[in-house]
């Protein structure tokens, strides 16, 4: 099946998006896209489009979010589309931040320089893990494949009249430096991208991870699955055992 494309507004979001999706209406700020109609799933595709940064965030892991009566937890990753010049992320902290010294720093704003600001560029390749300090900076264009549960708790929000969640967010942050081991630049390579435990993402031309059910996110070119077609700005869900084929690029996720 192809998904259908939710249009989600963010403060942070754009009034223009690339023309593959829907023009905004003149008063709103699109800054995601979900793909959205396969019911009840555990992962779950999604464009991100920014003007602003987002806010310093958190999000808590399978056990974490039991204990608070969600589902599961939320890992996810982010594969770069397009990044203005200067364009960063935020990703972990520069050093080891005690939990009394990380609320402090939230609630003054020296938590912005707290963060490791990494400049990005087109093809690079990031996977967060649950408790992650992070932040997508502004002039961004991103996918974004995660874990199926909307638990977002934000540390720092730039003055924007949302609600924190301090207590919960420090509770489940592991405050500390993000590793290398966990970016790439993809380029144009066949390559896996994340291999478990909580779900599995490669980067191809070809039809991979046939023995699961499967996420399709066209990057370039078209690809089938029975009689559905999907270009880039779309998603198909695509059974277990059901062939795809087309000659685009790809990203193809499923749960691990």
């Amino acid at each position: 099946m192809k998904f259908s494309r939710q249009y989600v507004e963010k403060p942070w979001g754009r009034t223009q998006l690339p023309a593959m999706f829907d023009a905004p209406q003149p008063d709103q700020r699109i800054g995601e896209v979900w793909f959205t109609g396969g019911g009840d799933l555990p992962l779950l595709a999604k464009y991100i489009f920014t003007s602003e940064r987002l806010s310093i965030q958190v999000h808590p892991d399978d056990d974490q979010a039991r204990e608070r009566g969600l589902p599961q937890g939320k890992n996810e990753c982010w594969y770069i589309l397009e990044a203005d010049p200067g364009a960063t992320l935020g990703l972990g902290l520069k050093r080891e931040v005690p939990s009394d010294e990380l609320r402090a720093a939230a609630l003054d704003g020296s938590i912005e320089e707290l963060m490791d600001w990494r400049p990005v560029a087109a093809g690079d390749f990031f996977y967060v893990p649950a408790g992650t300090v992070h932040a997508i900076g502004a002039g961004i264009s991103l996918v974004e494949f995660q874990q199926n549960v909307d638990v977002t708790y934000r540390l720092y929000d730039y003055g924007r009249p949302r609600e924190l969640h301090l207590n919960d967010g420090i509770a489940v942050a592991s405050a500390s430096p993000y590793s290398d081991g966990l970016t790439s630049h993809v380029g144009d390579d066949e390559r896996i991208l994340v291999d478990g435990p909580y779900f599995k993402l490669v980067h191809t031309h070809a039809d991979a991870l046939e023995a699961w059910q499967r996420w399709v996110m066209p990057l370039e070119g078209e690809v089938r699955a029975g009689d559905d077609v999907a270009v880039a700005g779309e998603c198909l869900l695509v059974a277990a055992g059901e062939p795809l084929t087309g000659t685009a690029r790809m990203l193809i996720g499923a749960r691990a």
